[in-house]
């Protein structure tokens, strides 16, 4: 298969470049770096970086950006960066995608632990992580051409505790191989609408 990897330089992308390259042909993308240039919170670099590419059979993103913060002080703007960015970003790569996705192809999303397992400062990780896995199952019914969409939602990733440890006090992290499966079942498998949860 030919798969764009957006995320591709991330802690998870390049887990599921590791685990999905020895068997396709993967197309890396990031903001800065890859195969491709592509910047979720921006349509018209989505759509040049995917028109670059021209058909593929899968699309899979590993990426988006979420404000961590006191809820008691959150306002607007810091929810609207992980809409424009994490939600929107992901849901457009969908939109755009399907313009260029051959028939039977899937779009694997990734979402996150936090809109089922909430922790302090994470109340707009766990909007958009539950608006995406939302948006997942409903867009699943109406995809055409047999085309398959699922999301990914880790816990925390083993390899990011030197970060997030402090957020994630009782919670068992993953590592990122592990969770890179998750990301092979939906490219490689065949259901869709499926939240898979790596816990």
């Amino acid at each position: 298969m030919k798969i764009v990897l957006v995320g591709a330089s991330g802690i998870i992308g390049k887990a599921v470049l590791a685990e999905l390259k020895q068997r396709h042909d993967v197309i890396t993308a990031s903001r800065t770096s890859g195969d491709i240039q592509i910047d979720i919170s921006d349509t018209k670099s989505i759509l040049e970086g995917l028109a670059s590419v021209g058909a593929f059979d899968a699309l899979v993103s590993a990426t988006g950006s979420v404000h961590f913060g006191d809820f008691n002080e959150m306002q607007e703007e810091e929810y609207q960066i992980g809409i424009a960015n994490k939600l929107m970003g992901q849901v457009n790569l969908v939109l755009i995608g399907r313009e260029f996705i051959n028939p039977n192809g899937s779009f694997t999303l990734t979402t996150g632990i936090l809109n089922r397992d909430p922790i302090r400062y994470g109340s707009s990780a766990s909007m958009v992580n539950g608006a995406l896995d939302a948006f997942v199952k409903a867009a699943a019914i109406e995809m055409p051409k047999g085309l398959r969409i699922n999301s990914v939602s880790p816990t925390v990733i083993t390899e990011a505790m030197g970060k997030y440890a402090p957020y994630f006090r009782g919670f068992a992290p993953v590592s990122a191989e592990l969770a890179a499966l998750a990301y092979s079942k939906s490219v490689e498998g065949h259901q869709t609408g499926q939240v898979y949860e790596v816990n």
